[in-house]
């Protein structure tokens, strides 16, 4: 049995014409909405261009493969990919991506991060997170003896390190490294 991804993004890559960005914002403000409504639906992140740029990247995230696609292939994201179009300097790219590996994805022909630069991101937000969630984990599960037992602890400190990598802290700071990121 293949493997399944515990989450998929639906990744869009759009440069903005001159003089579009607030027609393009307004147009993110009815987009977030409309993907809200489709099974499976986790979030959008939108990363607003670097200083000198005019690419976002917009990350619709589903429970799995099939709710992505199901957006990708709907009449709603078809009908907001029509009206998005005059607004963009050339057409937009979509495409799914699985797991963590949207935040060092340089998406369509750009190139990707030094891995370097993944390293150092990826450390400057798990170490800290290592250092605060297992106190705050044994704190809740001290009380209680069934999650006492060391794996069951280990587990879910794990889990609670991953979800917030991949839903919050991974989010937030490559959105302020991002120029830093890219170079």
């Amino acid at each position: 049995m293949e493997a399944r991804p515990d989450m998929v993004a639906a990744v869009v890559l759009h440069r903005v014409a001159a003089g579009m960005r607030t027609r393009y914002e307004h147009w993110l403000e009815r987009l977030i909405p409309v993907a809200a409504t489709f099974h499976g639906h986790r979030g959008v992140d939108v990363v607003r261009p670097a200083e000198g740029s005019s690419t976002y990247t917009v990350a619709i995230r589903f429970d799995d493969l099939e709710g992505a696609q199901a957006w990708l292939a709907s009449r709603a994201r078809q009908s907001l990919a029509e009206e998005v179009e005059p607004l963009l300097a050339e057409a937009g790219q979509s495409r799914p991506v699985t797991g963590l590996e949207f935040w060092f994805d340089a998406g369509g022909n750009r190139k990707p991060p030094r891995r370097f630069r993944q390293f150092l991101l990826t450390l400057s937000v798990l170490h800290p997170l290592t250092l605060l969630v297992p106190p705050a984990v044994h704190a809740v599960t001290g009380g209680l003896p069934r999650l006492q037992a060391r794996w069951i602890e280990a587990l879910i400190v794990t889990s609670v390190i991953a979800a917030l990598l991949t839903w919050v802290v991974l989010p937030a700071s490559s959105r302020r490294v991002s120029a830093w990121f890219r170079r």
